[in-house]
């Protein structure tokens, strides 16, 4: 059942926890940063949660403003959940504390969704703002996401892209070691765990495009 709990507290911090401080409210905010999801994607990025849970929180951060249930168009026509415009302005308080949380040390074992690691991606690295637009395919999990690189930034949604430089195939936490190092595309192709399409250079591009400062 959805909880209707509250801090009764006047502080605007206990009103915002009254809303996304519940067990897995964050984490499925965190899995819409990038796009709109269904049900199953949701449940797939988020092993841990029962159906019934993540039903319970899906319902309680609609009827709070957060995210909102529409229906794409065809041909996919699918029911997806996507972050409202209130909702939107919680991504920065996300990363916020996903910065921080780095210093927490790892669970054992950990699980890593695709769409976390992606936003790695897309907060790590900082590609050439004079270089001409680029768009890459990434396969992570079964699930295909647009990358494009424009005007020194880097944008991810969901969905198959047009046009694409280079493509690359993993999992996530193959594409995690990938970004920060612990691994090379060379290493990563040679064994497997990695599956390369198209021009290589572009893809390395988009790889070692690492931001000055990262975070």
């Amino acid at each position: 059942m959805p909880t209707s709990r509250t801090y009764g507290d006047a502080c605007g911090i206990a009103r915002a926890l009254d809303v996304v401080g519940e067990r897995w409210a964050l984490l499925v905010v965190r899995e819409l940063l990038l796009g709109p999801q269904r049900f199953s994607d949701l449940r797939r990025a988020l092993p841990g949660v029962s159906s019934n849970m993540l039903t319970d929180r899906l319902r309680e951060l609609e009827s709070h403003g957060v995210l909102r249930q529409r229906r794409l168009p065809p041909p996919a026509a699918s029911m997806v959940y996507d972050l409202t415009a209130s909702g939107r302005e919680l991504e920065p308080i996300v990363l916020a504390l996903g910065g921080w949380g780095l210093r927490v040390p790892l669970p054992t074992p950990a699980h890593l969704s695709a769409t976390s690691v992606l936003l790695f991606l897309r907060g790590s690295r900082h590609p050439d703002p004079q270089a001409p637009p680029a768009t890459y395919r990434f396969e992570l999990d079964d699930q295909v996401w647009t990358v494009r690189t424009h005007d020194g930034a880097v944008h991810i949604e969901p969905g198959e892209p047009t046009q694409v430089y280079a493509g690359l195939r993993t999992d996530p936490a193959t594409l995690n070691a990938l970004l920060d190092g612990s691994t090379s595309l060379a290493a990563a192709l040679t064994s497997g765990a990695a599956d390369l399409t198209g021009d290589e250079a572009a893809l390395r591009r988009l790889l070692d495009a690492v931001s000055p400062d990262p975070r």
